[in-house]
This record gives structure tokens, C-alpha cells and sequence, in this order.
């Protein structure tokens, strides 16, 4: 054979894996470089060029398929952040159970309730909150897609108060599927609700009584007169008196009620000028005169001219003195009552202190005194005409002052009234 054919001979093959090569095992190459890509989550492939040519129409394939792929990864992304930022703002608590009966999802919220809930993730409902109703209601969901409305008290073990939760159970079903794929549930905090309730419920229980009190010994003497008292001159005073008494008892009842009522709803905005506190004081003190005199007590006022003024309601101010300098004239055990009102400003307070040498406050007594219709002594109390309402109406003036009040007393030894008072009210104040 010539040289020319031996090189033929030895070229052709070469040629052949050549174009074999070039046409379809690099293209093959590409392709299976692209799908590699795929397969490790990188969605960015190459543009399509002419080394795809046998595999052109598979390669657009798979890019349309990479396309897809990174739309739904957007859409899995936002949704993602969405669902966060949609748990993260709920006030109430959420929690997610699958069909094995483990939670999957809490959020921010229920972990704030509940903050070891994070650690106990992938357990059952029944392992988290040791409650066997709400397990119940978990599998029940499950089970039928039955929805459930749970309210439970939990003891809170950081802050050692308990809690009240309305639970709301409800299966979650995909479409066109019959069993529930998982169990959302979730918490609503009612503990501050159904404190309120209780206080209503105390609050209507003790106007019913102090109502009550007062409308028995009136319909009483009616009966009384009734039945001929009106004949014995003496009686029928002595009827008629009380029922004037018990008269104006209801109606210093009605009123307090208003006020604090009007207090507490700030149904009445109050009218702030600069007025001058130590002459309040003063004049006050002019109306208790009478009742100062029959105690034979003393009262002084120890005032300084660089504490007088400040923005107030003048007309709540007055209630405040008046409350509190009665409190002392009637509460006061001592033979020689002495009554001290002092005051200084500190800053942008006003500290006004109304001590006496009286009878002082039981220690258990002195973190109640400001509730409405409490008494330290009831039978005392209700015989000298209060309603129990008076130093109620003095937190809540001084509350809508942006002021507030306590008191400090060692039973025997007296009680000092410590007021704080801004010498400024704000504008929020004033509206």
C-alpha cells in the first residue's frame, strides 16, 4: 500500500472520532453540565449556542425547566417571608401540628407565652402542655376535621401568674383531599378580659349592696310611719331624720359614681389654668372649719411661695383637699388631731404631703385603700356617711393629671398622703 493510503487509512478514523466527538459527545457534554447545574440548585445556565445543535430543543427545554424552577423559588421565598412577617405580627400565638401528631410551627408570639416552646418543637401537643383536653382536640381534628374552641389557665412559670387562653382547633385540609393534612391552632390571651369581667362583677356587687343598705332603712321607717309612727311625734322625727339621712347618702353615692365614672372614661376634659395651690388649700380648710372645730383639731400649713403654682383643674384639686382633709377629721382616733399639709417642687413636680397623728392604716389595708368601695373599717366607715368611693376619686384625679398618689402609715402613729403633681401639664393631658 502507498504512503498516501496507509495516511487514509490512518486519518479517516481520526476524522470520524473528530466529528463524532465535536457533534455529539461535546454537545452531550453541555447538556449534562447544564443538568449538573440543575441538580445542585444553581438555576443560572449558560446562553444556547451553536455547540447544542444536535441537543438544541432539549437544552431550550431545559431551560424553560430552569426558568420554572427559579420562579418557584422566588414564590417559596416570598411566601416564606410572607407567612413570617404575617406569624410575626399576629398578637395571637400559633402553633402547627402535622398528621404524626407533632408540632412543626410556632410564632413569635406563643413563643413570648410560652418560651421553652421553641426547645420542645417535633413533640406532641399533650408533651408540650400537659393538658389532655387539648390533645384531644388535636386528634379529634385529625381524625373527623372537627374545629374546637378550647379556654384554659396555664401557670405561667416566669412570672408566676396564671393565664387564660381561648384555643380555636381547626383542621387543615389541601384541595381536593378529604383527611386533614395538619392541625392549626390558636391561642388568644383573655386573661385581661376576664379580669375585667370579675372587676364588673364586683363593682355591680358592690353598688348593689351600698344601694342596698340605705333603700332597707328608708323602706323600713316608711313602714314604720306607716303603721302609725305618725301619730308619736317623737318617732316620726326620728323616721324622718333617717330616711333624710339614708337620702343624702344615696345621693353622695350617685354623685361619687359620676365622678369617678366621668374620671375614668375622661367623659370631661379637664380644665387646666395656673392656679395658686397653696390658697386652695386655705380656702378648703375655711370650708371644714365647722367640722375641724367640733374635733378640736389643728391644722397647719406649711407652704412655701416657690411651690404655689401649677397647671390644674382647680375644681379636682379642691375634691383632692377636701377628700383627704375629711378622711383625717373623720378617721382620726387622736384626742388632739393634727393635720400637716406640706409641699415642695422638685423638677417639674409638685410633692404635696398631708400627714396626721391619727389611728394610722393596717399594714394589709394599705395597698387596697384606693380601690373603689373599699373600707378599712365598713361598719365605722358607713356609719360616718362614706361611700368608699373618696380616695378613689382622688387617684383618679390625679391620674388624669398625670399625677399619682400613695401613702405611707405606721398603725397608732398617723398617715402621710404623698402627691405628686406635674407643675406642667402635657398637651395630651390638657386634650
Amino acid at each position: 500500500m502507498s504512503a498516501i493510503e496507509w495516511f487514509l487509512l490512518a486519518a479517516i478514523p481520526a476524522l470520524l472520532a473528530s466529528s463524532i466527538y465535536f457533534r455529539f459527545v461535546k454537545p452531550w457534554r453541555a447538556v449534562r453540565r447544564d443538568l449538573e447545574k440543575l441538580a445542585t440548585g444553581d438555576h443560572r445556565l449558560p446562553p444556547l449556542t451553536s455547540d447544542y445543535a444536535p441537543y438544541f430543543e432539549s437544552a431550550g427545554h431545559i431551560r424553560k425547566i430552569s426558568s420554572l424552577l427559579e420562579q418557584l423559588d422566588r414564590q417559596v421565598v416570598e411566601e416564606g417571608l410572607s407567612l413570617r412577617a404575617i406569624l410575626s405580627g399576629m398578637r395571637e400565638g400559633i402553633l402547627l401540628v402535622n398528621r404524626r401528631m407533632r408540632t412543626t410551627l410556632c410564632n413569635p408570639a406563643l413563643e413570648g407565652v410560652f418560651p421553652e416552646i421553641k426547645k420542645f418543637l417535633d413533640r406532641t401537643v399533650l408533651e408540650i402542655f400537659r393538658r389532655h383536653e387539648l390533645q384531644h382536640a388535636v386528634e379529634l381534628a385529625l381524625r373527623t376535621g372537627h374545629t374546637s374552641d378550647l379556654e384554659l389557665l396555664f401557670d405561667s412559670g416566669t412570672t408566676g401568674q396564671s393565664r387564660t387562653f381561648r384555643i380555636h382547633v381547626s383542621a387543615i385540609t389541601a384541595e381536593n383531599e378529604t383527611s386533614p393534612r395538619a392541625v392549626l391552632l390558636v391561642f388568644q390571651d383573655i386573661t385581661a378580659m376576664r379580669s375585667l369581667e370579675a372587676v364588673r362583677r364586683e363593682f355591680v356587687a358592690n353598688v348593689s349592696h351600698e344601694f342596698r343598705t340605705p333603700l332597707t332603712i328608708i323602706n323600713g321607717y316608711v313602714e314604720t310611719l306607716r303603721d302609725g309612727a305618725l301619730a308619736d311625734p317623737d318617732m316620726a322625727e326620728k323616721s324622718l331624720d333617717a330616711i333624710h339621712r339614708n337620702v343624702q347618702r344615696l345621693a353622695l353615692l350617685l354623685e361619687d359614681l359620676l365622678a369617678i365614672s366621668s374620671l375614668e372614661n375622661r367623659a370631661r376634659p379637664l380644665d387646666c389654668a395656673r392656679a395658686d395651690l397653696r390658697e386652695t388649700a386655705h380656702r378648703v380648710m375655711g370650708h371644714l372649719a365647722p367640722k375641724i372645730e367640733e374635733r378640736h383639731a389643728t391644722v397647719r400649713i406649711d407652704w412655701p411661695d416657690d411651690a404655689r403654682f401649677a397647671e390644674v383643674d382647680i375644681r379636682r384639686i379642691e375634691q383632692i383637699f377636701s377628700n383627704l382633709l375629711a378622711n383625717a377629721l373623720q378617721h382620726g382616733e387622736s384626742e388632739r388631731l393634727a393635720i400637716r399639709i406640706s409641699a415642695n417642687q422638685s423638677g417639674k413636680d409638685l410633692h404635696i404631703a398631708i400627714e396626721d397623728n391619727g389611728a394610722g392604716i393596717p399594714l394589709e389595708a394599705q395597698a387596697h385603700i384606693f380601690e373603689r368601695f373599699y373600707r378599712v373599717d365598713r361598719h365605722r366607715a358607713r356609719d360616718a356617711g362614706g361611700t368608699g368611693l373618696g380616695l378613689s376619686i382622688v387617684k383618679n384625679i390625679l391620674l388624669a393629671h398625670g399625677g399619682s398618689i400613695s401613702v405611707t402609715s405606721t398603725p397608732g402613729e398617723g398617715s402621710t398622703f404623698h402627691i405628686r403633681l406635674p407643675v406642667v401639664q402635657q398637651k395630651e393631658s390638657r386634650e
